[in-house]
């Protein structure tokens, strides 16, 4: 297989997973979609793989950040990028400058919702030439419509969709690693939620 992303060529960006703007979501429960997020996210942190976490307006509707990933992520939540309102985050300069501060080429993505706050900062990143995978089902839309019309569109930019589990065993490749062994904890830790 080409192309693999590792914890040593990936980046992840996770994407106004706020409380406010998930509970927006219909096309994925609002339990899979955080369990699958908090579980990229423990994925990130088990594995050292560079994160960046942003939202959008905390203090209105969106609301705030999932208040676990202060617990998984506890720097790259101190350190997330605050934007006031723009809705692709890569024309925010502080996000597009932690994107490249993270030195990687290779991005996983993902965000809420699928069809706004993931779609656009996608196609941005393919365009800049980065490689992105989007984990479709650690966000969604508020229509089944939606999500797939913005799964449609990053696919046609260039984007790899998968899912969590899918992406969580591709930067594992071999489960009997330090590495792999981390990830499959991770995995059986978010069965069992």
């Amino acid at each position: 297989m080409k192309n693999i992303f590792t914890p040593e060529n990936a980046a992840m960006l996770l994407i106004d997973h706020q409380i406010g703007t998930m509970g927006w979501v219909g096309s994925i429960s609002f339990e899979a979609m955080k369990k699958n997020a908090l579980m990229l996210a423990k994925a990130a942190a088990a594995t050292g793989i560079p994160t960046v976490l942003t939202s959008s307006m905390e203090e209105h509707a969106q609301g705030p950040l999932l208040s676990e990933l202060k617990d998984i992520l506890p720097t790259e939540f101190e350190n997330r990028i605050l934007r006031a309102g723009i809705v692709n985050a890569m024309t925010d300069p502080n996000f597009a400058k932690a994107v490249e501060a993270t030195g990687r080429k290779k991005i996983i993505v993902a965000g809420v919702t699928n069809d706004v706050c993931t779609v656009y900062p996608v196609i941005t990143l393919i365009e800049q030439g980065y490689e992105v995978q989007v984990v479709a089902d650690a966000g969604g839309s508020p229509t089944q419509f939606a999500d797939e019309m913005a799964i449609v569109r990053m696919r046609d930019a260039g984007a790899v969709i998968t899912s969590t589990n899918q992406l969580i065993a591709e930067i594992a490749q071999d489960w009997s690693t330090e590495n792999g062994s981390k990830l499959l904890n991770v995995i059986v830790e978010g069965f069992q939620s």
